[in-house]
Order: structure tokens, then sequence, then C-alpha cells
């Protein structure tokens, strides 16, 4: 079942600065609509980020954003989720438009994906209780409303993970950390003007090299209920 768009959150992406590609939510007094907490967790490619995200979700009954987002995008543009996958989270030049929109009739331009992006984003993290993976989801969403977490890992670290659990040889896992590291880099700085490194971005950094994912998920649960005091109510009920 496809999510339905508020007429706040379309008045939100209206009020977004087309122009220059900044994305980020218009000062709408728009705070206070947000009540329910949310979790947005950016990740660099090997440091566990994506099962860290879906542990948590599970232990608080949350709704894990991921495969959702490039399937409402789809519904709304009308394309194949192939196509909108293909885009996902990456950097796209003018040109790059100009040229596929010729030779791809599929094709869905950078300005339309990413207002719809942050659309959708903006709706799960309005309807709370989820956990929003990647896409620049904390630089859109309204921080103070959700507990944003960032996972890391040592480079070598994750070169050896992709190596041991994605069957990549040493020269390809290191090739393709580059490629999806520089992609969502640059996704980030193009459209949110942002640098998804910095730390103040971020409620939480976690270095996976000393927690697994169980205590990495632990140590999330236990910052939300910290910054979000009423939760502690809230998870003894799934004890």
């Amino acid at each position: 079942m496809g999510i339905h768009y508020y007429p706040l959150i379309n008045k939100i992406v209206k009020g977004l600065n087309l122009k220059d590609k900044s994305f980020l939510p218009a000062e709408l007094s728009i705070e206070e609509s947000f009540v329910k907490p949310y979790i947005t967790v950016s990740r660099e490619p090997g440091s566990g980020g994506a099962p860290i995200a879906r542990l948590v979700a599970e232990k608080l009954g949350f709704n894990l954003v991921d495969e959702q987002i490039v399937r409402e995008i789809a519904k709304s543009t009308k394309k194949r989720k192939e196509v909108i996958r293909a885009i996902d989270e990456k950097k796209r030049s003018a040109i790059d438009d100009m040229v596929q929109s010729l030779l791809n009739e599929d094709y869905v331009d950078d300005l339309k994906y990413v207002s719809e992006l942050v659309r959708v984003l903006l709706v799960y993290a309005h309807q709370g209780h989820c956990v929003l993976l990647g896409r620049g989801a904390n630089f859109v969403t309204p921080f103070a409303h959700g507990l944003h977490v960032r996972i890391t890992a040592p480079y070598q670290v994750r070169v050896q993970r992709s190596i041991d659990y994605e069957g990549y040889t040493k020269q390809q896992a290191k090739k393709r950390i580059a490629e999806v590291e520089k992609e969502r880099r640059e996704f980030v700085k193009q459209y949110f003007n942002k640098n998804m490194t910095k730390s103040n971005s971020y409620d939480l950094t976690i270095n996976t090299t000393a927690f697994d994912i169980e205590d990495s998920r632990d140590v999330i649960i236990k910052a939300f209920c910290h910054k979000f005091k009423r939760m502690d109510r809230y998870l003894a009920l799934l004890k």
C-alpha cells in the first residue's frame, strides 16, 4: 500500500529551493507537527549500517524504510523500480540529465527524483516510529525530532568485510567501496549542500570495529531512549 502525502508535506516540498538544488526544509513552523520520534542511519559502505538499522527497527517494532523509498518514488513518477534504483543516492550533472532524457524515455531527471525523495522521507518521518536508512535523511527531516546516527569503520576493516561477507576479491572490494562512498558523499553535497562526514550532523557516531551489530543496536536504542525519554515506557512493553 502506498503512502499518502499530507498537505503539510506538500507545502514543505513546494517551499524547497529547487533553483540551486538546496533541498532543505523551509522554515514553515513545522517542528511541532513532527510529534512521533524516528531514527535516521547514515552508513559507510562495509560498516554494517544496513543490518544494524534492521536490528534497531526489529527491536523497537519500527518500520525500516529502505526499499520502500524506491517503491514509492517509482509509483509517484510512474517508472519501474529498476529505473529508480539505478539513480538512487547518486550525483548527476545537467549534461547527464540532458543526454539520458534524450536516449531513455524511462529516465527521471534529478530534480524530480530528489523532490519525490524528500517528500517520501518527510512523510515517513511525520508518521514516526521508523528507521530511515541513508539518502541524507538526517539533512531533510527536523533534527530535533529524530535520533541521527552515523555508522563507520576504518577503511581496511570495511574492505575485509566486503571480502568476507559479499564474496568480493580484495581489488573488487576496494573498487566497490570507493565507488559507493563517492556516490553517496557527492549526492549529499549536490542536493543538500552538506558534508555527510561531519560529526555535528549526527547525534551519535558508532565505529563498528569495537561494536558488533547487536552491540551497535543496543547503543542506538539507549541513545534513542535518552533523547526521547517517553520511549523508555514504550520499550518496557516489549520485554
